[in-house]
């Protein structure tokens, strides 16, 4: 993300952007904005809000806020609250904005002409951006601007948000902002908030009537896949086979591609090994850096696979409609399908679908999902995970073209969600029994996937896994390296050298603990720095091995298929579906619930339930002599 310093004058104008969710604000702000962006939090509060500048064309600059999207002024969650602060002039530091872009979806005016209402009664200088004029002209929407301005009392102009002209109307009339006669209604909101709503509801109606546009929305090619998608027994059908092919991909179209980079890196181990002399920095060089960081760049394909599918999903519209989907199940375990979002948000990462939660207006459904965040499986797992399936899970084919590998990776995928869905149903029966939970939605349309919008989100991917590459997994590895490899074996020893390191050591103490669950000293070692990320794993037990054999550079996949039973492999994959999780994580759920309560009672359960878990994996394993 963007953090280019800006410099704002203190009393500059300040615009800010408000608008329904998927209405396309955002687009619209970085039409303005363009690079000049920061994210940063208002004093007292862990919601983001963007800030831009946007220049006019006399050279002056204006300060464009991006604040969350709102369907009302009155808040029923804590992003909610900071556009109805700000919007009041109530948020610290900050100043009353000088104008309010409303942006309103020109394919549903009625919901966002609420917003506007809304907006001026607050006294605020309002224009408004009628976005998505494109997709209204296709499905044959005609808005008359110049009468809806009229109606409003407001300037109203015509945007579409992914086009880089798209912003050309609303950008002349802010450059023109000095000429406009504010125009707002200070009216004190005397009403109650259902009073308020049916008022807004009558004038909207009135409104749209005035422009001719009350008529019942064209019938869509939507509404005829909703038949289908939406359908309660065949919609759900289609999730699970829409799920079970993404997990079957991962493994079948990143064979090749995880093969090549996998020798290419035991080549560059074995090749870098020949050039340098026996010594500390060729042990540095290829048992520290090119095995480690190799045993983890390997899972990247499988990475940008994974998310490939989830970027189409989301471009289509499909999401949307998986979250309601979900919700009569996630209504049986005490949530809402609102939490689906911050849930799916959490198979990237957990931090990104913890924040999400903010959007969740009931503050138990929000606490639960943060908890139960961490279950989801993050694709810091994934290296973990198809490390053990590689080494372990044969590769073949079970029935009607489906590999067995696949099959497991989607096996683990669900059992997260199980376990998941089990911990909200044990805190649901501690919780309030009868409350009801409506889950109101906005659908986009079904289209087809933008391609620079896929490759953009893709690319972004890979830009992060690799700089966790080259940042926290980098450091830990020559971490690792180093406790591996010093102090050096005693004169007369018999065993590696490394069994007679501090990482050796600290192995041999904590295999006390892992023990019982079938875990080796090497193994355990390992979790040490996977509490900062959970793929160190890989580089961590690819830098022990490394040390411990005479290869340069030898692949870390068939080395544990020759020294672990397959009883120790499935405790790992166990372990990994409930593992506690990384420390950023922990730190997240601090911050956004203000205290140590949650992250502690988080790690707690969760290594209590990873622990269990692979005690119980173990145990059945070795009765079935795996």
């Amino acid at each position: 993300m963007n953090q280019t310093p800006i410099q704002f004058y203190p009393r500059g104008t300040l615009v800010a952007l408000v608008g329904n969710p998927n209405c396309g604000k955002t687009a619209l702000f970085n039409l303005l904005t363009g690079s000049r962006q920061k994210v940063a939090n208002y004093a007292g509060v862990t919601v983001e809000r963007k800030e831009g500048a946007y220049e006019l064309s006399d050279g002056k600059k204006l300060r464009i806020l991006d604040l969350p999207g709102t369907y009302s002024l009155y808040p029923r969650s804590p992003d909610e609250k900071v556009t109805c602060d700000v919007l009041a002039g109530k948020a610290k530091g900050e100043k009353k904005p000088d104008w309010v872009i409303c942006v309103v979806n020109a394919t549903n005016l009625r919901r966002g002409l609420r917003l506007v209402l809304g907006v001026k009664r607050m006294g605020l200088p309002v224009v408004v951006a009628v976005n998505m004029m494109d997709v209204a002209a296709r499905r044959g929407i005609q808005i008359d601007l110049a009468a809806l301005s009229k109606e409003l009392g407001v300037p109203v102009v015509s945007t579409v948000g992914v086009k880089s002209e798209g912003a050309k109307d609303l950008k002349n009339t802010l450059d023109h902002l000095d000429t406009l006669k504010p125009i707002a209604e200070d009216v004190p909101l005397a009403m109650n908030h259902a009073d308020q709503n049916q008022s807004d509801q009558a004038r909207v109606r009135t409104i749209l009537h005035n422009i001719k546009l009350d008529d019942a929305a064209p019938h869509l090619p939507t509404d005829q896949l909703d038949k289908v998608f939406l359908h309660p027994l065949w919609g759900s059908v289609i999730l699970a086979v829409v799920l079970f092919l993404v997990f079957q991909a991962v493994f079948s179209w990143a064979s090749a591609p995880m093969d090549l980079i996998e020798r290419l890196s035991t080549a560059t181990g074995e090749w870098v090994g020949s050039m340098l002399p026996e010594g500390i920095i060729k042990s540095f060089i290829v048992d520290g850096l090119i095995a480690g960081l190799g045993g983890v760049i390997v899972f990247l394909p499988q990475i940008i696979i994974l998310f490939f599918f989830i970027l189409l999903l989301e471009e289509s519209g499909y999401l949307p409609r998986a979250a309601l989907l979900l919700d009569r199940l996630m209504g049986s375990v005490g949530l809402s399908g609102r939490s689906f979002i911050p849930l799916l948000s959490s198979f990237a990462c957990a931090i990104p679908g913890i924040m999400a939660a903010r959007t969740i207006p009931n503050a138990r459904d929000r606490w639960v999902t943060i908890l139960i965040a961490p279950l989801m499986t993050c694709s810091a797992r994934l290296p973990v995970y198809a490390l053990l399936i590689g080494a372990f899970i044969p590769h073949k084919t079970v029935f009607y073209g489906v590999e067995l590998q696949g099959l497991v990776l989607f096996v683990l995928y669900f059992a997260g969600i199980f376990a998941a869905f089990s911990v909200a149903w044990v805190l649901k029966q501690f919780g309030q029994h009868k409350h009801t939970r409506t889950l109101m939605m906005e659908l986009p349309d079904y289209h087809w996937p933008n391609v620079r919008n896929v490759a953009i989100g893709l690319w972004q991917r890979v830009e992060i896994f690799m700089r966790r590459v080259g940042g926290i997994i980098l450091t830990l590895t020559v971490l690792m390296w180093f406790l591996a490899s010093f102090p050096g074996a005693p004169e007369g020893a018999t065993g590696a050298a490394i069994e007679y390191s501090f990482a050796g050591t600290v192995g041999r103490w904590l295999n006390v603990i892992f023990a019982p669950i079938g875990f080796n000293w090497q193994i355990s070692i390992a979790l040490v720095p996977g509490l900062a990320a959970r793929e160190v794993l890989v580089s961590s037990l690819a830098t022990v091995y490394a040390l411990s054999s005479s290869d340069d550079g030898g692949a870390l996949m068939p080395i544990i298929a020759q020294q672990w039973s397959m009883a120790t492999a499935f405790s790992l994959l166990a372990w990994f579906v409930f593992a506690p999780q990384c420390l950023s994580t922990l730190a997240t759920i601090k911050r956004e619930t203000g205290g140590w309560r949650m992250p502690l009672i988080a790690a707690g359960y969760l290594f209590a339930l990873a622990y269990l878990a692979s005690f119980i994996t173990y145990r059945v394993a070795l009765s079935f002599g795996f």
